[in-house]
């Protein structure tokens, strides 16, 4: 047999060593993987190395999991057909003569961007590069229009169909449907905030956001026939989101329904060509990969921690610490917020998920003032998916500032896009709060759907 080490000391050997690995800059999925498999030789003998496939081979036969290709795929089509930038010039034209408006333009495509999309890079860096620039030319401050764009951006990973959501409902062994409507209210109740804050700073001091110019704003009857333009990509969101929420499909389904339907949009928009389905195979291609690369590595690596009793220990440590339940929520959250500073989502997502889920559990669905448990697993998925929307703009490495950064102009230093994103870190915190304090943000709407 392998070395006998404590699960204190193998707690800060295991998390110590992919720590120091991440911070040299080696990718995720590898670190995670690699660290699992020396551990798992170190620890153990030849036979431990059977948890490799043994954890690997239910993720490869998951069917819930093919859901996430094939809405990327839907967003990749949608994008290479150019519906982003018409229906950003849609929304910008019809809220442009507002305060502020340009910049609430932006949150409110990134929403429904956020339902077409679940990627959160593609809307930040498509955002950045169109309406960035729309933004600094009217003479909007630089901080407000960045820190709108990365908002809203952030939005993909709460507003169903998101790839995070499906992620999760397979590691927490949770309905995906459930998961889809639990996030809806408390997505468009943050996307209400960050339009909320823009305007209110652009009220109280126009020169953060002024209104377009008279002779570029557009009559009534031109704002229909503009909306006229986004009747396809709007109807296929409501038809794929509708057929999830209704019952009628399962999310799987939905994605593939959605994926026939970005085919049609994209042949309306004249825009259906072999470039544009190898573009989107190609990325469908390498974000898929990316996603499951690490979902390999991270399960291998926490189901040999479970296995060495890293939950009992886990669990045991935090009660320890006599913070009663609601103590050990927020413990758990400021780990998530804490992690998110360092790590991507689906790694954090598998790491703390497995061993977090038990012990809310454990702790009772009345502990936190539920009927059951279905409610209470329900609300801790969206919490947890809330909380990530905060990894993406938080310095020293959301990721959101770094897309960003990516297409910003040159003459726009790191720091002010760091400062853009806190005002927004501070309405998602708020948001969190929100969603801890009243489940009924998240419980309302799954409970009237499936009663």
């Amino acid at each position: 047999m392998g070395l006998d080490i404590s699960i204190e000391l193998l707690t800060l050997i295991m998390f110590g060593s992919l720590l120091v690995l991440l911070m040299a800059g080696l990718p995720l999925a590898f670190v995670t993987g690699g660290l699992a498999c020396v551990f798992l030789f170190i620890l153990g003998d030849a036979r431990a190395l059977n948890i490799v496939p043994s954890r690997i081979f239910p993720l490869m036969t998951n069917y819930q999991l093919s859901a996430i290709p094939l809405f990327i795929f839907m967003a990749a089509m949608l994008e290479r057909a150019g519906i982003i930038n018409d229906m950003f010039d849609v929304i910008y034209k019809v809220l442009g003569g507002v305060k502020g408006g340009l910049a609430s333009a932006t949150i409110l495509a990134s929403t429904i961007l956020a339902a077409m999309v679940g990627v959160i890079g593609a809307a930040v860096v498509t955002m950045g590069i169109i309406a960035l620039p729309a933004m600094l030319k009217r003479g909007y401050d630089p901080k407000i229009a960045m820190g709108a764009i990365m908002a809203g951006g952030t939005l993909g990973i709460l507003i169903p169909p998101s790839i995070l959501a499906i992620i999760y409902a397979v590691v927490a062994e949770q309905s995906v449907g459930e998961l889809f409507i639990g996030a809806v209210i408390p997505g468009l109740m943050l996307s209400g905030l960050y339009i909320l804050y823009v305007t209110i700073r652009s009220y109280i001091n126009p020169r953060l956001g002024p209104p377009i110019p008279i002779e570029e704003r557009v009559s009534t009857r031109e704002k229909f026939h503009l909306l006229g333009k986004m009747s396809a990509p709007i109807s296929l969101i409501v038809v794929v989101l509708g057929v999830i929420f209704s019952g009628v499909a399962t999310p799987v389904e939905a994605a593939g329904i959605g994926t026939f339907g970005a085919f049609i949009v994209a042949a309306i928009h004249r825009r259906l060509d072999w470039a544009t389905i190898r573009e989107a195979c190609l990325t469908t291609l390498k974000a898929s990969a990316m996603v499951i690369w690490i979902m390999f590595g991270a399960t291998i690596f926490v189901g040999l921690y479970v296995l060495e009793g890293g939950q009992e220990f886990v669990q045991e440590t935090m009660q320890g610490m006599g913070l009663g339940p609601w103590g050990i929520l927020i413990v758990m959250q400021i780990i998530l917020i804490v992690l998110g500073m360092f790590l991507d989502w689906v790694g954090i997502l598998l790491l703390c998920v497995p061993i977090f889920v038990p012990i809310i559990k454990s702790l009772g669905a009345a502990a936190f003032g539920f009927d059951n448990t279905d409610d209470l697993v329900l609300w801790f998925g969206v919490l947890y998916l809330v909380n990530m929307q905060m990894s993406f703009l938080s310095p020293p490495f959301g990721y959101a500032l770094f897309y960003l950064r990516g297409v910003a102009p040159d003459s726009i230093p790191m720091s002010d896009i760091f400062r853009s994103a806190i005002p927004f870190l501070l309405l998602q915190i708020l948001g969190l709060l929100i969603c801890m304090f009243f489940p009924q943000v998240i419980t309302f709407l799954p409970n009237l759907v499936y009663g």
